[in-house]
């Protein structure tokens, strides 16, 4: 597998997917480039959603499709927003109307807990039965002034004890060693490798 199509087209997304999976020598193509538009997203897992965006990229694109969907899961909200997260504001999407909103929604909370959460699929074709998929929960808290400018999505919020940062004020090198979507993509490569 030299190339696949990438089933996103958030520029975020594609610039830590293309960081990532660089060093495999695996050609990316995001799914844009080819003229396909992003899929619907009506489902309530994470898991439906990213089979879903797969299976529409690599049925028109004739090519292998790797997609995930991700979010933000916040314990005072009871998950939310979750698979809502980058539509949390309404539409259209808005990453400062999301994190406004989430503010509101925990000021005066003492529990800040949250954890991002993503999960991965990979489809060689669009009708392939065993899908690979792997997931990857990164867990930190909710502040309620933003820090950072790298990142997209919640990040400026997403508070890093471990590190006394937000994960938008890491380095995007650095984030793709401890985020979800890192862990997750790691966890599927090992799959890949493992000719599971």
């Amino acid at each position: 597998m030299k190339k696949l199509v990438l089933a996103s087209s958030n520029p975020g997304k594609l610039r830590e997917f293309e960081a990532l999976l660089a060093p495999l020598g695996m050609e990316v193509v995001p799914q844009a480039s080819l003229g396909i538009a992003d899929a619907e997203e009506p489902h309530g897992t994470f898991v439906e959603n990213a089979l879903a965006k797969a299976r529409h990229a690599s049925g028109r694109s004739r090519l292998p499709a790797l997609a995930d969907d991700s979010g933000i899961c916040v314990g005072a909200l009871g998950g939310e927003p979750g698979v809502h997260s980058a539509r949390f504001a309404g539409e259209p999407k808005s990453d400062a109307r999301n994190n406004e909103k989430l503010a509101q929604l925990l000021a005066g909370k003492d529990d800040r807990r949250a954890h991002y959460y993503c999960v991965v699929v990979l489809l060689r074709h669009a009708e392939d039965p065993e899908p690979l998929i792997a997931e990857g929960i990164w867990a930190g808290e909710i502040v309620a002034e933003p820090r950072g400018a790298n990142g997209f999505g919640y990040d400026p919020h997403f508070f890093l004890r471990d590190f006394g940062k937000t994960a938008a004020e890491l380095e995007p090198e650095q984030k793709n060693l401890v985020s979800h979507r890192g862990k997750a993509l790691r966890r599927l490569l090992a799959k890949l490798r493992e000719g599971v």
